[in-house]
Parts: C-alpha cells; structure tokens; sequence
C-alpha cells in the first residue's frame, strides 16, 4: 500500500490524513512529510470513540413530587440514550445509578451488572418515588457509598474517571455547595443538568469548573435529549488521528480518496479560546455560540443573550452557559413552545400537600379542611373541632344544614304562635317572621 504515498510539496513537519478504500475495508492514510522525505501510515477507519474508555459512571436522577410521571420517562430514555455509546463491562465502563426524593435509592451499583443489556433493563424497570428533593444527601451518598470500592468503584490508583451526571428539575431542601465540592475534591467530576426553574447559582455550585462545560439548562424535560451529542464528546472525547483531533472530519466519507491540504490550526499555536478556522494559509478564531471574539481575536468572553436577542420569553428569560432559557413566574408554566406561560391548575401538582382539600385559584390555592375540622397553623394539615354544644356545631355547619336546624325549630313552634308559617324561607340562612295576620 506504500505506493498510495503521492509527492508532497509541503513545508517541513506537517502531517494531514485521508481516507482511502482498499479490498472493501476503509484506511486513514496519514502523510508525514518532514523535510523531503515522505511517511506513509495506514490505520483501520476509527471506532466508536468510548471503546475502551474506562469510567466508573453514576447517574443521580431527581426523582421528586415535581417530576411528573411523563417527564420521569423521558429522564429515564436520556439514561438509555448515554448507554448506547458506552462501552459497558467490568473492566472498561460500570454504571451504577441513584434516584433520590426525601430519600436516597440505590438502584445498582457499580459492580452489580457486567452487560449492558442488564443496565438497561434495570433503567427501564426504575420507579418514580414522587417524595421530596434532597439532592445534597444524594451527592453524600454517592460519595460515601457508591463511589467506594466495596460498591464497584476501581481504586483511585488506577487513574479510572470517576464521573457523576446529575439531573434536577428543583430547589434542593438541602445543603448543596459543601458536599459537591467535597465530591469535586475527592476527584469526582460532576455535570450538572438543571430542568425548568432550576436557579443556575445552585447548578453552578453543583457542577465541575468551568462551568461552560459541566453545567446545563434546558426549559423542559422534552429537550433534555438534545444533549446526548454533547456527553458523548465529553465522555468519550474526540477521535484523534495523526494525532490531531481537529482533523476528525476528513474520515467522515470512507470513500474518499482526495488529497486535503493539512490545517493550520493543527500545526501552528493559534491561542484561540474556542474553535480555529482553517482559511487558505492562515487561519482565523471563532466562539462557541452566545459567546463574543474579543478585541485580540482569540478569546471569548459571554454574551448576555437575553439582552441582546430576540427571545421571546413571556415572562422570564435566564442566561445559560452559551444559550438561554425561558422561564415563568409561580403559578405559570411553560409551554410547548418553550417561550410562552400559561396558568396551571397548583393543585394538580400533589395537591400542594394538603391534607384535605385544596382549592385553586387564579394565580394562587390554599388548603381547606372537611367538615368537622379546622385547618392548623401550618395551613396545609387539619384537625378534628371539638363542638361543645349545639349552637356551636350550627355555626361550624354549612349553610344547608343551618337551614335544616331552622326547619325544625319551626316546625316545634307553629302549634303554639298564631301565624307562623310552616315553610322554610325561600332564599337566605336566617328564619322568617311574618307580622300580624288580617282575620
């Protein structure tokens, strides 16, 4: 295959790579030319990336009242969406996974399956606790418990990624900041991905430095698919070849066979912050999206999207990492389009944890007790009246019943006063006494 090599008027030490076919199975050809000699390297058309990584991963999944039953599914296909490209078994990647309300379920650790299949199954089969959100005790949990190598993880001196991938879509009950920067200090890498009103101060607390990397927010759970192309760049990484990652798009086509001149960015010290162009000799730097070229054209600073673009959020617009999300006041949610609000039935969230009833109202609900109790400092629990004589039980009564006792105290008078009608009144809650009668 040596004589695929072709002259190269190049400068010295540049290398550029190609993808040649050869008896049906696709080549990387990479061409090294230093001075005037010529080096030719032939390499299978590159793998999946995550084959072979070696992770211990351990997903901690918000499993409170306010994740409803549908959007608890669609947590769970994300889940099953990352598994896709990992490589599972117990000597490269182990999964282990926790969801968490009031408190902390450890549904398998790391060392509890060896298949992928088995990882799966185990997702699917996940039930929603539907309790409270304390996801400070979750990340305690994971590291004390599921990260120690009784539960499968690979002793630190192995160098195996130890990696915590969070999803939330609330304000945690409890302390957050402390224990996830005990985590991140105990090597632990953790990315944050926050649902709906989730404050981005406390994904930022949550999540590994730089933030731009490890912390999200999406409006809803519909778009947390959206991404799974992300993690798997940053679980797996890029694929590399000459030993130069930015050249990954020349093997995209199999059937290749054209010469590409080698990239500048690959071969020079562009001291761009983001992403180097390629232009015809040169080269020029870009910035990920919602970020600016400052003035020395090489590095990015953040833009404030909200202000500057056209984002039609209805009520709340909040700044992400590079993009944005809409948000809505209390009483409102977001919806389908992800930019308008729209008034929500408060009570349909749990009943708002009354204990009898609750009522809702425009922008607001309150709790209200049956009948026979009264509602207790808390207003949200109830307690049985004591009703010491009759008098009193009308007065904690509905209307009706007042109206039944009226009835038949009537109906005990009307033998002995002349001219009291025997009917009840037509309309109001108090007795009717008619004046004096015409003979």
């Amino acid at each position: 295959m040596a004589g695929l090599c072709f002259p190269l008027r190049y400068i010295i030490a540049r290398c550029f790579a190609s993808t040649v076919e050869s008896l049906g199975q696709a080549y990387v050809l990479c061409i090294l030319e230093f001075q005037s000699n010529h080096l030719c390297f032939f390499f299978p058309l590159p793998e999946n990336a995550c084959n072979r990584k070696r992770l211990d991963l351990v997903f901690i999944i918000d499993s409170s009242r306010s994740v409803r039953p549908y959007d608890f599914e669609k947590v769970k296909e994300f889940i099953l969406t990352i598994l896709q490209f990992l490589d599972i078994s117990p000597d490269i990647t182990r999964v282990g996974l926790i969801q968490y309300g009031s408190t902390v379920k450890h549904e398998f650790s790391l060392k509890t399956f060896r298949r992928k299949h088995d990882v799966e199954r185990a997702v699917k089969r996940m039930m929603h606790l539907a309790t409270g959100t304390m996801t400070g005790l979750a990340i305690q949990y994971a590291l004390n418990i599921a990260f120690s190598e009784s539960e499968g993880a690979r002793p630190l001196s192995q160098n195996v990624p130890r990696i915590i991938m969070i999803v939330t879509d609330g304000r945690p009950q409890d302390p957050v900041a402390e224990v996830s920067a005990k985590a991140r200090n105990s090597g632990i890498l953790i990315f944050a991905i926050g649902v709906g009103r989730v404050d981005m101060n406390t994904l930022k607390s949550i999540g590994s430095e730089p933030h731009e990397e490890h912390v999200f927010l999406v409006a809803n759970f519909s778009q947390i698919e959206t991404l799974t192309s992300a993690f798997q760049t940053k679980l797996c990484g890029k694929t590399t070849i000459c030993g130069f990652e930015s050249l990954g798009e020349n093997i995209q086509s199999k059937k290749q066979t054209s010469k590409k001149m080698p990239h500048v960015c690959s071969i020079t010290e562009h001291g761009c912050d983001h992403f180097c162009i390629n232009t015809p000799g040169s080269y020029t730097c870009k910035c990920k999206q919602g970020y600016i070229l400052n003035a020395d054209q090489k590095t990015c600073s953040t833009q404030d999207l909200c202000a500057v673009e056209k984002h039609a959020c209805e009520q709340i617009c909040v700044n992400t990492p590079g993009s944005y999300v809409c948000q809505c006041y209390e009483g409102y949610g977001l919806d389908e389009d992800g930019k308008k609000c729209i008034i929500v039935d408060l009570c349909a969230l749990d009943n708002q944890r009354c204990q009898h009833e609750c009522v809702s109202m425009d922008d607001s609900y309150y709790c209200r007790c049956h009948q026979g109790f009264i509602l207790n400092p808390d207003r949200r629990t109830c307690r049985k009246q004591a009703l010491r004589d009759r008098s009193q039980a009308i007065a904690w009564a509905p209307c009706h019943r007042v109206l039944h006792e009226a009835r038949l105290f009537r109906l005990r008078l009307q033998p002995q006063v002349t001219g009291l009608r025997a009917s009840a009144p037509s309309s109001g809650a108090s007795a009717y006494y008619p004046g004096p009668q015409r003979v």
